[in-house]
């Protein structure tokens, strides 16, 4: 009672995993997908910005560049705020001619050649400036404009994004870690009830079946599987609680009889000779032997185990052969219509099946056997026909069916026992082929073997 507990915890700790490396992994990736997605906002935001100061500047150095050109000398350069922008106008020979108050007296902030930009320092202000030129043609010479504006509303701009995307991503990741825990963890509940219905379900209970979801899904199907599984199962176990029964059945039999004439022999050593106690025992020992064998055969059978050895074989020789051997054992046999049949099939398996096939027929006849074989397409189609009273069309499948014997049958001494169709059956199957009762023509039953031909 103490082992189920920590077999729960084991599988447990099986599917936590799952839960985890998917929560994980989620997170992961969307977290890469947001840390490129937040560089490349901020790079974009970034350049949109300075874009946006150099634009303004430019038309600053624009306005300047055509009063200059206009004819008008250069005189005070005002500027809106000191700190945030200044205009220097130099010459040729890069001296500064004229510039705005707040840096009267200083050298170029840069050199630029017209039309160019660049970041530049500037005394005014510890801040980075972004700096751009505009040529002018004046009667003096050709002088250039440089306007310079901070990049300080960029700076304070970009710092606010990332703070909040510093803020706000981890706690989207968050979110994103529960949501996934959670549907992840909605995902394998149904597993867990399947583990825990299977895990209930014993031997003794093979009737039950796990719950599916009915939904259509993975589970679904899983859960479908699984119970067409136990269903096999349960099949499987009926099977082999009926064959154990029926075989302990039938050797109870003989083996009761073997030990009853012992015991009269024993209490009563005149009333049989030891020929006749010998001749029993034996009849009773082949009759186990048989009996012995067939179930071997079946139990090849419910292992798949394939054909020892497969070869073209002519079918017709085999059916010829159990004629002549009904005929020595005092039976009318037909067999004129049996034609050529070559099939690929292991011959003594084959062998097994024509002689239960003769067997039971001669043994349900009242007096005449008919044997037939031919060629229908690419199949080889053996009948064996009896003028017996037949089998009702309600037990033409039962009869296949392992220790399965009819009323009449089971009344008659010589009523096998009730695995030589059985037998067929799982030989012909083994064989890609099929087997099926009917009526014969002579008034009794009729056996069908359809074969695959061998070419």
């Amino acid at each position: 009672m103490a082992e189920p507990a920590p077999r729960r915890r084991g599988l447990r700790e099986r599917l936590a995993p799952i839960r985890v490396r998917t929560t994980l992994a989620a997170v992961a990736v969307v977290a890469l997908a947001l840390a490129v997605g937040g560089v490349a906002l901020i790079t974009a935001m970034r350049r949109a910005l300075d874009d946006e100061v150099l634009a303004g500047a430019r038309l600053r150095a624009e306005d300047v560049a055509g009063v200059l050109e206009g004819g008008t000398a250069p005189g005070a350069l005002a500027v809106e705020n000191d700190e945030d922008q200044l205009i220097q106008v130099v010459d040729s020979d890069g001296r500064v001619v004229a510039s705005s108050a707040n840096v009267e007296g200083e050298r170029p902030v840069a050199r630029l050649e017209p039309g160019r930009s660049e970041r530049v320092e500037v005394p005014i202000d510890d801040d980075e400036f972004l700096a751009v030129a505009v040529g002018a043609v004046t009667a003096a010479g050709t002088l250039t404009v440089i306007v310079a504006r901070t990049t300080d509303s960029v700076r304070e701009s970009v710092q606010v994004v990332a703070q909040l995307l510093t803020v706000g991503l981890p706690l989207l990741l968050v979110a994103l870690a529960g949501i996934t825990w959670r549907v992840i963890g909605r995902a394998l509940s149904p597993v867990e009830a399947l583990r825990r219905e299977v895990e209930a379900i014993s031997a003794a209970e093979l009737h039950r079946r796990v719950p599916g979801s009915g939904a259509g899904d993975e589970i679904a199907r899983l859960a479908d599987t699984m119970n067409a599984m136990l269903a096999r199962l349960e099949q499987a176990q009926a099977r082999q609680q009926r064959f154990v029964s029926d075989a302990a059945h039938e050797l109870r039999s003989p083996v009761a009889s073997i030990r009853q004439h012992a015991e009269v022999a024993v209490a009563h050593p005149d009333a049989q000779t030891a020929e006749a106690l010998g001749a029993t025992v034996r009849d009773e020992a082949e009759r186990v032997e048989r009996l012995v064998d067939d179930l071997l055969v079946l139990a090849r059978a419910d292992e798949h185990t394939p054909a020892r050895s497969r070869r073209e074989v002519d079918l017709d020789d085999l059916v010829l052969a159990e004629a002549a051997r009904l005929r020595a054992g005092g039976v009318e046999v037909d067999s004129t219509r049996v034609g050529a049949g070559r099939v690929h099939a292991d011959a003594r398996a084959l062998g097994r099946v024509v002689r239960n096939l003769g067997d039971n027929a001669a043994r349900h006849a009242a007096g005449r056997v008919r044997f037939g074989l031919r060629v229908e397409g690419p199949e080889v189609v053996l009948t064996v026909d009896d003028d017996g009273p037949g089998i009702p069309a309600d037990e033409r499948e039962r009869v296949f069916e392992r220790f399965v014997r009819l009323d009449d049958a089971r009344s008659r001494d010589e009523g096998g026992s009730g695995l030589g169709l059985a037998i067929v059956a799982e030989v012909v199957r083994a064989h890609g082929g099929s087997v099926a009762a009917s009526d014969a023509p002579l008034g009794g039953a009729r056996m069908i073997v359809r074969l695959p031909g061998g070419g």
